[in-house]
């Protein structure tokens, strides 16, 4: 396949190459949850907090391992959007709701996440400048990545590059230290893992709360999916994405796993400083200005999602106005190839969003905030569906595509479909998580008289058909 078509894809420019992708894969799983949110869970579980860290992101992969068939077989505008239409374009009318949900979905959890982190930025920010106004912080993080966006893909792809390095930089020195630290190669130090069970043993307060953390856990990973949406924009979209998506594969439970597990061995799951887990790690091992540094880690972290939301948000829509499913005027491109007009929608709805984080905390912000979790695994749900009828049909109709095969189909696509399912109706059970999954319910009900309004008053277009699909393809 030629992959050197510098203008394809509806006008998109092919400027990413296999480094950005590479570290566009990895940066978007290791977020500010990793290095914040990880406290949350392994202060309910206990130690055992690793199995709940294990047990999601082995469903992260497999969904990884489905997205990168797709991906490198029609690395398409808006990725699974347009899988999830193409999978069921034997039954239009599903294909059509299929799609539309995906992408409005995916849409609404970018943007709620584009302003989560411009707050959460905020607030890192003022550690070191605490007379400055937080919204005056967010509103400016916000615009000065807009702009760096709207520049061009490239721009995108190398502020990534080094907000991903900086963090996997971050991640891989704390694995080397910490693990020299615990294995007691560390000078004065005896190797010790006591804390795993001297505190009440290993899962102190039963198996509940690891289930319970897996559920917690999966927001975490969200983000490395995005690699497969940059797909459309890169240099060499089929090689870019096997990389990128066997390099996720092969780190995320290194870093997630790996990392969480030596925190606990660190710091006992019951002290207070779990709440900062990494920046108490760090301390324990007599690391000086700990908090000063996890504070620029998690500041990268954040400007890293920040950067990734504007971007996924954007070509995402982008990709719904080709197929009817947003109005038309949004697909205009800058002369530098950027959906300009996508982006800045988007952004619109971000400076709401804070500006709503800040007025009314309880209302508006809280719904937003309990909704998008649960809308992300939806996303991925939708995935595995398209994903499963998509292989049948590439082996019947092209199989010279299936370049990267999923494992054990369609058995492991099966098993990822129930494991998300069995998270969805964990969710109704756990207190903690009812509140996301009737707001995420809701947010499904909305999007769903959104589709019906489409259905009487949008454009309508073809069905999608592989053939006409894999045409459109070619050039990458």
């Amino acid at each position: 396949m030629r992959e050197t078509n510098p203008r394809s894809s509806g006008g998109l420019h092919h400027s990413l190459k296999r480094r950005h992708m590479t570290m566009i894969a990895l940066g978007g799983v290791i977020g500010a949850g990793l290095f914040v949110g990880s406290g949350v869970v392994i202060k309910a579980a206990g130690p055992a907090a690793v199995l709940s860290f294990v047990l999601t992101g082995l469903l992260v992969v497999l969904v990884m391992r489905m997205l990168g068939e797709m991906a490198v077989a029609l690395p398409a505008v808006g990725s699974f959007y347009e899988y999830s239409r193409l999978a069921w374009s034997d039954r239009p009318r599903v294909a059509e709701l299929a799609g539309f949900l995906t992408g409005w979905m995916y849409w609404y959890f970018w943007v709620i996440v584009v302003a989560l982190e411009a707050v959460a930025g905020a607030g890192l920010v003022r550690f070191w400048m605490p007379d400055v106004p937080a919204w005056c912080i967010s509103l400016s993080l916000l615009l000065l990545l807009t702009l760096t966006n709207l520049v061009s893909v490239r721009s995108f792809g190398e502020f990534e590059f080094w907000f991903a390095s900086i963090k996997v930089a971050a991640i891989v020195t704390f694995l080397v230290l910490a693990g020299a630290y615990v294995a007691g190669l560390w000078p004065g130090v005896a190797p010790s893992i006591a804390n795993l069970t001297t505190h009440g043993g290993f899962a102190p307060n039963g198996i509940l709360p690891v289930l319970t953390g897996a559920v917690a856990a999966t927001g975490f990973y969200f983000g490395a999916e995005i690699v497969t949406i940059a797909a459309a924009e890169a240099a060499e979209p089929a090689k870019a994405v096997a990389k990128a998506t066997n390099s996720v594969i092969s780190r995320v439970l290194l870093f997630y796993v790996g990392s969480i597990l030596l925190v606990v061995c660190l710091v006992p799951w019951n002290s207070t400083g779990i709440a900062t887990p990494y920046v108490s790690a760090l301390s324990a091992m007599g690391i000086p200005a700990a908090a000063q540094i996890m504070n620029a880690v998690v500041l990268t972290a954040v400007l890293s999602a920040l950067n990734s939301g504007l971007y996924a948000s954007s070509r995402m829509l982008f990709a719904l106005t080709r197929r009817g499913d947003a109005p038309q005027g949004l697909a205009k491109l800058s002369r530098n190839g950027v959906p300009s007009r996508a982006m800045l929608l988007g952004t619109l709805f971000g400076y709401g969003t804070v500006v709503m984080s800040y007025v009314a905390p309880d209302t508006i912000f809280a719904f937003l905030v309990n909704s998008y979790g649960t809308v992300a695994i939806f996303v991925y749900l939708l995935i595995a569906l398209s994903q499963l009828k998509l292989r049948a049909r590439l082996e019947r109709e092209d199989p010279s595509r299936l370049l990267l095969r999923m494992w054990a189909y369609p058995y492991l696509t099966y098993l990822a479909i129930a494991g998300m399912l069995g998270i969805l109706l964990a969710m109704a059970f756990i207190p903690d998580q009812r509140t996301p999954l009737v707001f995420g319910l809701l947010s499904l009900g909305i999007l769903l008289v959104g589709f019906g309004a489409r259905e009487r008053f949008g454009r309508r277009t073809a069905p999608a058909t592989l053939a006409s699909e894999a045409h459109s393809y070619q050039e990458l």
